[in-house]
């Protein structure tokens, strides 16, 4: 019987060798299948240590036992006329949420600092809106190339819709990294906006590594997808070999169109971590908003698989404060990532 019979059999007496059968076929080289993908997010609940201890040893080969911490400022928020049901800025919204344009220049500088004193080793900075206005990817270049001068760290951009010509700008100014998430399956996205295509979040995502950049892709788990979905989303992420991985659970803001979903279980979320590491084992697998509330007690075992976190705020949603997240870490042993460049 073959490995994917065996993790599609049913069969619970032998746990933990087929998880870590799993495992060893992958660090071998192998790519995680859609079937092997599905018998992960249905394994019993009560295998989910077997699963994690998997999952963990391809963490532990590909990243070691470290965290890195990433800081996130929302630097334009609730500006967008685009229709993403999961989203407290859109314009299908009316989320009690703060509503501001860029910026300005000192506020973005103060957000670099915190992020280095909070041992962040990378600072994202998230605009809302289809794409960068021009004066928008100005003031953004400009202040990058100075945060660049100052500070030893990554920055990550999440500015939208870009163009080649446009993540040209963006690598010439000096940022790393261009957060773009494809946000769930090519068969649910319809689902879940209009306004833009799956094609046109590949056609950005094109855009950025065309231009030398790094990417950070992941997306939301919890808006209604099936198994399937959240399965063929994870193959499409393995094959795009994101640098950064960022998976959220979707927090159902009031006064969104997803006001009403909230049926993620913890040990679920768990098993969507493992099939990420799965998926993709040489991305920085982040475990992004939301990871407070539906984690919860349980936020230490989400390190098992993913390597990263947030330090801090989300977009229009409070994190947990930052003590906490440094305690949970050195309980498990594990150290935090200090070098942006390691």
């Amino acid at each position: 019987m073959t490995t994917t019979d065996l993790l599609l059999s049913g069969q619970r007496c032998d746990a933990s060798p087929r998880w870590g059968e799993l495992a060893d076929r992958i660090l071998d080289g192998s790519k995680l299948t859609r079937e092997e993908g599905l018998a992960v997010l249905r394994a019993p609940d009560e295998q989910i240590l077997d699963l994690l201890a998997a999952a963990y040893r391809i963490r532990l080969r590909y990243h070691g036992n470290s965290v890195r911490l990433n800081l996130l400022i929302n630097a334009k928020s609730g500006i967008c006329a685009e229709d993403c049901a999961y989203c407290s800025q859109s314009r299908v919204s009316s989320a009690d949420i703060r509503r501001y344009p860029l910026i300005d220049r000192e506020e973005l500088l103060r957000g670099a600092q915190a992020a280095v004193e909070r041992q962040a080793t990378m600072y994202c900075i998230v605009i809302a809106g289809r794409s960068p206005k021009p004066g928008e990817l100005n003031a953004l270049c400009s202040v990058v190339t100075e945060i660049k001068s100052r500070w030893n760290i990554k920055i990550c951009v999440s500015p939208g819709l870009l163009n080649r010509e446009q993540a040209n700008r963006f690598k010439a100014a000096g940022v790393d990294r261009i957060n773009h998430n494809l946000n769930t399956s090519r068969g649910f996205y319809n689902r879940i906006c209009s306004t833009h295509s799956y094609e046109d979040r590949l056609a950005t995502l094109r855009a950025a590594r065309e231009a030398g950049l790094e990417l950070c892709c992941g997306g939301i788990i919890g808006m209604g997808e099936s198994l399937e979905d959240v399965v063929d989303f994870s193959l499409e992420l393995g094959e795009l070999r994101p640098e950064s991985l960022p998976i959220n659970f979707l927090i159902p803001i009031p006064g969104t169109p997803l006001e009403n979903h909230d049926d993620l279980s913890p040990l679920y979320c768990l098993k969507v971590l493992s099939l990420l590491r799965f998926a993709s084992p040489p991305s920085n697998l982040r475990i992004a908003a939301g990871r407070e509330l539906h984690l919860g007690p349980l936020q230490p075992l989400g390190l098992f698989p993913a390597n990263s976190i947030f330090v801090g705020d989300y977009l229009t949603t409070k994190g947990q404060p930052p003590e906490e997240d440094y305690r949970m870490i050195a309980a498990l042993g594990m150290k935090v990532v200090l070098d942006p460049h390691s």
